[in-house]
């Protein structure tokens, strides 16, 4: 009869026997155990109730190094509507949590669900305070932060860059914490829909039931006072705090036009503002160019010479 000899006896990884066993033709591996490449994935993490609505943070944070680690914080870009690409976009940012980014997806109020301007900024905001509170327990530095965000979400991250201490678009929620950032990186953002009828398009802008309508409340042209609220050209000037700004527009875009981006950056150059522009030739709206690995290069590296 064969010889019974296991035990639960609980040890250490250190102390267990390793088996001596080496079948002929076996080859053995010998790897240094830690995981530098590695990414943990905080799946719907709550950082707010908005009524009957909880809003979550996508986190995507490294396995390897010595926290804090700069943080990003993205808003998915869905014209304001339900952010359905939302977790779609998880892959693309495991490689920059392996350049040692923490990386917080925001999930926002919809303007569908009775949530106009500045429901999504509010928010942001909130996500951005709760990341500062809970700092420790993301390992984030809180002094390092970039805000990024593509079309809707480019309009967001901006908002949310060029507005801090502004208290008429903030709603507080009862955190202390700053929504100051580093830097901000557009891809492709709304910078005053009022003009976005003026050139070329493959939707209209300006109506109600437009995504800019639904955005300010209704007509746009019918709205000015919350459209001017709503523009992050309002708050270019030389007087502003505004962090660095990183611009990537394509010039073959068909919902938000290029000219939205010369906009901001010709306020940006005018008042003396840090910014830089990159356009992307015969790139349409959310094309594949923009996750090329030569452009994620080039936003981390604008990011951590932000962060310096």
């Amino acid at each position: 009869m064969r010889k019974e000899i296991w035990q639960p006896r609980p040890m250490e990884r250190e102390a267990f026997p390793a088996s001596q066993e080496a079948p002929e033709g076996m080859k053995t591996l010998c790897l240094d155990p830690v995981d530098r490449e590695g990414v943990l994935y905080e799946h719907d993490v709550p950082y707010i109730q908005r009524g009957e609505q909880t809003l979550h943070l996508q986190i995507l944070r490294p396995s390897f190094g010595k926290a804090p680690f700069p943080l990003i914080l993205y808003v998915q870009g869905s014209a304001w509507h339900r952010q359905e690409w939302l977790y779609p976009g998880l892959p693309k940012w495991v490689d920059v949590a392996r350049e040692g980014f923490v990386v917080a997806l925001v999930e926002y109020r919809a303007t569908e669900d009775r949530a106009p301007f500045p429901a999504q900024l509010q928010d942001a905001k909130a996500a951005l305070r709760f990341l500062r509170r809970h700092a420790q327990d993301y390992g984030i530095d809180p002094e390092r932060v970039a805000v990024w965000g593509d079309s809707s979400g480019g309009h967001t991250a901006l908002m949310l860059g060029m507005t801090d201490g502004i208290q008429e678009l903030d709603a507080q929620d009862g955190f202390g914490e700053s929504t100051a950032v580093s830097c901000i990186v557009d891809f492709y953002g709304p910078t005053d829909v009022s003009r976005m009828n003026d050139v070329p398009s493959t939707m209209d802008h300006l109506g109600a039931g437009s995504p800019e309508g639904m955005l300010v409340g209704g007509p746009v042209l019918e709205r000015m006072e919350t459209v001017r609220k709503a523009s992050p050209l309002r708050y270019v000037d030389r007087e502003a705090k505004l962090p660095p700004l990183l611009i990537l527009h394509g010039n073959k875009d068909r919902l938000v036009p290029f000219q939205q981006s010369v906009l901001l950056y010709e306020a940006m150059r005018k008042a003396g503002r840090e910014v830089e522009f990159y356009r992307l030739e015969n790139a349409d709206h959310g094309g594949a160019e923009f996750w090329h690995r030569e452009v994620l290069d080039l936003c981390l590296d604008f990011i951590r010479r932000s962060m310096q």
